[in-house]
């Protein structure tokens, strides 16, 4: 237990953590309706799922049906940072804004159930 009160105690201390506290950080910010470049951030994260390894299970078992091993070793990684490309392009148009409002939000509401916890 002290271990978690010496942690709580320096995370407190943090001026992220602080100014969350201080502004009683919530998610009023996120309210408006979304813009369609935040669902086409959402979309392309859900697509980019179907690009990871499904696509390169199928990719694999394709090289191994056509007996062609260099699709494998060479798409497999390709499409694996073809993946990832996308899914940061997601966040990209998704928008930042909405992440840091969570986090803030997120970060003043676990600091006070510990500090809770702690006092309890």
């Amino acid at each position: 237990m002290k271990i978690v009160r010496s942690l709580t105690k320096s995370i407190a201390k943090l001026g992220f953590v602080k100014k969350a506290i201080e502004d009683r950080a919530d998610l009023s910010e996120i309210k408006g309706k979304p813009t369609a470049k935040f669902y086409i951030g959402i979309f392309l994260m859900a697509f980019s799922y179907l690009l990871g390894l499904p696509a390169i299970g199928v990719l694999s078992a394709l090289s191994i049906y056509w007996k062609i091993p260099k699709l494998a070793i060479i798409g497999g990684p390709s499409l694996f940072i073809i993946a990832h490309a996308v899914f940061f392009a997601g966040v990209y148009l998704s928008g930042g804004k909405y992440l840091l409002v969570f986090f803030r939000w997120a970060t003043r509401k676990t600091l006070e159930k510990l500090i809770k916890d702690k006092v309890t």
